[in-house]
């Protein structure tokens, strides 16, 4: 078996220098959106959510990224899901994207907060079908003895709104996150890798470099 200290990849493929980067983070993000998108890496939109609850232990999973703007990064999910929970207790998160293939790496931090319910709505019946009636059948995050429960609330929901029209269950929406941290990482030889960072700073982003 090799052994995991022995696991490393050098990076090389490119540079990342303040001036091949826009002032403002969100065109940058874009541009590298774009190019990740031309890459056809695979699940592109997966990004890992960082949150912290109450209590102070910090949770993290993968989820999707659904729009982006100058106002922040959205994504969905249920309100009474352990994420849901512990962005009501703290509304601070992080997101990470690595895109492996591009040998690149965003860092996003910020505050949370919940979408519109028309923006909500938009979405969920843009979803198809399954998926709607996968929000209503799933009680997110909760201890249930088997997958019985899921293919039983499954059959009900999916029953219930062939006779009526399908709506958006109130537990389910989106949250944005608006940063006030976004930073850039380029992997580069040596592990002497290129990071930009953004923060805002009394309404103005300020950009910088960091040591790897």
């Amino acid at each position: 078996m090799k052994n995991i200290a022995d696991i490393r990849k050098d990076y090389s493929k490119e540079a990342l220098d303040e001036s091949h980067t826009h002032a403002n983070p969100y065109t940058q993000f874009d541009r590298w959106w774009h190019e990740a998108l031309s890459s056809e890496i695979d699940e592109v939109n997966a990004m890992a959510l960082a949150t912290v609850g109450a209590d102070g232990r910090p949770s993290a999973r993968i989820v999707l990224l659904k729009g982006f703007n100058n106002d922040g990064f959205v994504f969905f999910t249920n309100y009474h899901s352990r994420k849901g929970k512990q962005m009501e207790e703290n509304p601070f998160a992080s997101l990470v994207f690595f895109w492996k293939e591009l040998e690149r790496q965003v860092r996003i931090s910020g505050q949370i907060e919940k979408i519109s319910d028309a923006e909500n709505d938009e979405y969920f019946f843009s979803r198809p079908p399954e998926s709607q009636v996968g929000a209503w059948s799933s009680p997110q995050s909760t201890v249930i003895p088997s997958r019985a429960v899921l293919d039983a609330n499954v059959k009900h929901y999916t029953d219930r709104f062939s006779q009526s029209p399908m709506t958006r269950p109130a537990h389910w929406g989106g949250y944005r996150l608006k940063p006030d941290e976004i930073e850039f990482w380029q992997g580069r030889p040596s592990r002497l890798h290129d990071r930009i960072r953004y923060k805002l700073e009394e309404g103005a982003w300020v950009r910088e470099r960091l040591a790897p």
